[in-house]
Formats: structure tokens, sequence, C-alpha cells
């Protein structure tokens, strides 16, 4: 299994639930020490060969780097669950440039992995992709525009790419979180004690996305999925300025 973000939170915890069913690893993301960390956790515990790599997805050469590690092996699940809000805050305030690396980092990679290794596993006639989205991606927002474009897009990818791989036995997913409790969504200053909020722990998440795995193409985490079933029927922009509000209080003031 190719875990992408697999050094803590959701990520860490698919590490060691693939591990604990026998799964060999790679294991990317930019933080080497908290890499190791979980790759040594998921060796001790569950006795799997596992690789590490600390890159950064979006830098130059970053895609073959991991196809190279990986050249030789049996990829059978890629897990992409490095999709973050890397240039937050209004798109007027902002630079293309950084908003072209969210782009890059929630569209252009996962997709450059998928195909890779998509068409390996079609070959096979066996495997799985799961795109870790997020609920950012059923409206937009105004400090998250680009992410929530992003995910939008990654969420109707999921469905067309589950299309395509169906028929030859290969599973896709796209996995939708709401509000989990990683490192990262707590250096980013969210209220996990807000009341109202739905809040998922990661073991959870990694839990529920493996036994949904052939389920796809899209499971929404947890209680989340009554929140897009009340969305639907709302008009667009009560609820797009409803859910703004709602955020702000979430989100420590930009």
């Amino acid at each position: 299994a190719v875990i992408a973000g697999g050094s803590e939170g959701v990520g860490a915890a698919f590490a060691d639930q693939l591990a604990a069913l026998g799964f060999d690893l790679l294991l990317i993301a930019r933080g080497a020490d908290a890499l190791e960390a979980t790759a040594a956790a998921a060796r001790a515990t569950h006795g799997v060969e596992v690789r590490t790599l600390a890159l950064d997805l979006v830098s130059a050469g970053a895609v073959d780097r991991i196809v190279a590690e990986t050249d030789g092996l049996e990829v059978g699940l890629l897990v992409y669950n490095a999709g973050a809000n890397s240039h937050g805050g209004a798109f007027l305030e902002g630079e293309l440039s950084g908003f072209q690396g969210v782009i890059d980092l929630n569209v252009t990679v996962p997709l450059s992995l998928a195909q890779h290794y998509g068409r390996l596993m079609r070959e096979r006639r066996r495997g799985a992709i799961v795109l870790v989205g997020s609920l950012a991606g059923y409206l937009g927002s105004a400090r998250e525009n680009v992410y929530a474009a992003a995910k939008a897009f990654s969420r109707i990818f999921a469905e067309g790419l589950w299309l395509e791989l169906r028929d030859h036995d290969v599973d896709v997913l796209e996995l939708v979180l709401g509000v989990p409790r990683t490192p990262a969504m707590a250096r980013a200053g969210l209220d996990f004690d807000l009341p109202g909020i739905e809040v998922s722990e990661p073991d959870d998440v990694a839990r529920e996305g493996l036994a949904r795995l052939g389920d796809g193409p899209v499971h929404i985490v947890g209680g989340n999925a009554t929140i897009v079933e009340r969305q639907a029927g709302v008009e667009r922009g009560r609820l797009v300025l409803g859910t703004h509000r709602a955020m702000q209080a979430l989100l420590p003031p930009a």
C-alpha cells in the first residue's frame, strides 16, 4: 500500500490498520521525523516492511520519485491523504502561484498517481484507490475557495474513475471527511469543542474507509452524510452564507 500523507493523523491510522492486515507500506510525507516514527511503529507492532519517502508532493519530480520507489512492487492500494489547503484566504487577496500549489496538491498529483497505479491495477484486475476528500468540496468558501473547488473536482473525478475501473475488479472510493481530530487540524486552530460539530477520530476514519472500500464511488464519514442530505434541498446562496457564518466560529480569525 502506498499512503501519501502517511506520517500522522488519518494517514498514520491507515498505516497502522493496513500493516495489521499484512500490507507492506510506502509512507510519503514532508516531515521526516513523524514519518519515521509512524514507520517504526508499524514495523515493530506488525512486522511488515515499511519504506518511507520524505518529500514535498508538489516539488519537481515528486511523482517520478514515488513511481521509481515502487518499481517492481505490486501496489494493491493507493491512499491519497495529502490534500491540505496550503494557501488559504480570500482569492482576490492571494497569489495565483500559491493557489496553483493547492490545485497541484489536490488535483494534479493525485491524478498522476491514480493514473499510474490505476493502469497497473486494471491490468492485474485487482486493487483499490482511496482519495481522501472533504465536506469543503460541497460548497464554496470565502477562506477556502480554491481548496473547496479542488475537493469538488476530486469527488467528481472519483466517480468517473470508479466507472472506468469497476468492471476490472478495482475499487475506487472518495472518502469524504468532515472535521477529523488530527494534528494538522489542530495546527490550523480548529475548535474541536464547538457545539454541534461532528468530530471524527483518525482510527475510526481509517476503519470506516477500509470497511466501505467496495462501496464506492463516494462515502461520507461518520454522521456527516446527514449534513449533505440536509443541504441538498437548500437554496445555494442561503446555504453558502449560513455555512460561512458557522465556519467563522470554528476557525480562528483570519
